[in-house]
Formats: C-alpha cells, sequence, structure tokens
C-alpha cells in the first residue's frame, strides 16, 4: 500500500539503482504517515559518517497527540539499510552528478518502508525527450485500442 510518491523524480532523474530502506519514526509519525500526511517531493537522503538521513521530509503533526508542544514535522530522519547498501551508496554518490533521492513510502507488514534511488539529474533536452517519447507511446496506444474495436 503507497502512502506517497515522488512523481517528479522519474522526469527530473534518470533513475540508476533502487534500494528499500527502513525508517525511524517515533510514535504520532507513524499514525500520521498511516493517515498518508507526508510529502517526500522535496526530500533527499544524504550519507554522514556511515548512516543514511533522510532530509527535508514534511510529516504533518498528528492531530490527535497531546504531547506535540515541540514536534518538528522537517525534522532529519535515520534510514535503516545493511552496512554494504550504505558503502554502495557513499561510494557512487562520489560520483559527480549523482544524488540519492526518495521514490516511494508504503507499508509492508505493518512497517513503513522507503524506497530511495541513486539517480543522476536529467538536462533539459533529456526532459523534452522523455515528454516526446511519452506522448509517442500514448498516441500509438490510442491507435491500437481504435484499431482494435
Amino acid at each position: 500500500m503507497s502512502l506517497a510518491k515522488n512523481r517528479k523524480a522519474y522526469y527530473d532523474y534518470e533513475i540508476i539503482d533502487k534500494f528499500e530502506a527502513g525508517i525511524i519514526l517515533n510514535g504520532p509519525e507513524i499514525k500520521s504517515i498511516r493517515n498518508s500526511n507526508l510529502s517526500i517531493s522535496e526530500s533527499r537522503v544524504i550519507i554522514n559518517k556511515g548512516e543514511a538521513w533522510l532530509i527535508g521530509c514534511h510529516v504533518a503533526e498528528y492531530k490527535f497527540d497531546s504531547s506535540s508542544a515541540n514536534y518538528d514535522p522537517i525534522r532529519e530522519r535515520k534510514l535503516l539499510l545493511h552496512k554494504k547498501q550504505i558503502d554502495r551508496l557513499g561510494g557512487t554518490k562520489s560520483q559527480q552528478g549523482l544524488t540519492i533521492i526518495p521514490l516511494s513510502v508504503y507499508l509492508k507488514r505493518n512497517l513503513v518502508k522507503i524506497e530511495i534511488a541513486l539517480a543522476r539529474g536529467k538536462k533539459k533536452f533529456d526532459k523534452r525527450a522523455s515528454i516526446k517519447e511519452k506522448d509517442s507511446n500514448r498516441d500509438i496506444a490510442r491507435v491500437l485500442k481504435n484499431k482494435n474495436n
């Protein structure tokens, strides 16, 4: 069950490799995420001292929580990855032009998981080419659908 998707990721970036990670949350945050009160469109992942951190993810305050006096909705959240995965991400990210972005947040056996990707930013002409390809595929599908009827 998908809770949030980063739709602009596929438009702005060329996805090289995908990883699944756990995320460390507190009680009211998990309840808020289960209600789909989060946004990952402006977030990114950094590797710092052998740990992966999710930066810029906005998790709205859970409205039924009584202990939310000093709640920070955009705090840094630690991601749970294997050491080999973190080393691989950190090593390949050191290449110029690569970044780590979140693609989606979903539930897997009552645990919140986040799909992250190692990605390279697209240039403007690459974006135009992908739009052109998507339009042509849509036109071809439309013609085939009408031909079958």
